[in-house]
């Protein structure tokens, strides 16, 4: 399903409240490896840029299997982003997304000839959003458990970007 105005919202909106996502990517041996990475930009326009080194045993990883997925906790919410990645050196978008955590990662700071951007072009999403406040739905929970029921407490899309 296509992306509504308001899918699109919401989905900026979770990546606007996150502070770190899960980047997946595919192995040598074809396994799935994830890690935590700083989410630096925060207006989602379909693209996730992320701080890393390059090279880098993830940056290889793109080179041979650029799919990845990027998993996303905002609060109660929760986001999947499925895209392709790439490694950029542009030097305006790293000045750009450059902060002061970033210099923990990188021993020269941002002269440091090791960063790089990992940039996701977001292909699909799916999203779950808490519909009531936490007690509300702890309530329905219990009244659904007590019914033998699926409880009605979020809203689950999946959407291509």
């Amino acid at each position: 399903m296509t992306a509504s105005q308001e899918d699109l919202e919401t989905i900026a909106g979770l990546v606007k409240k996150a502070r770190t996502a899960f980047v997946t990517t595919v192995g040598p041996e074809g396994e799935l490896l994830s890690r935590p990475l700083a989410v630096v930009e925060r207006d989602f326009d379909g693209t996730l840029y992320f701080l890393v080194a390059e090279p880098s045993p993830k940056t290889a990883q793109l080179e041979a299997h650029p799919h990845v997925n990027v998993a996303i906790t905002a609060g109660d919410s929760y986001l999947s982003i499925a895209g392709t990645a790439s490694v950029s050196r542009n030097q305006a978008k790293i000045d750009e997304l450059w902060n002061p955590h970033a210099e923990a990662w990188f021993e020269g700071g941002r002269e440091d000839p090791a960063v790089a951007l990992l940039k996701v072009d977001a292909d699909s999403a799916e999203y779950w959003t808490m519909d009531d406040p936490k007690p509300v739905a702890l309530v329905k929970y219990a009244v659904a458990m007590v019914k033998g029921e699926e409880p009605d407490v979020a809203t689950n899309r999946s959407v291509d970007l």
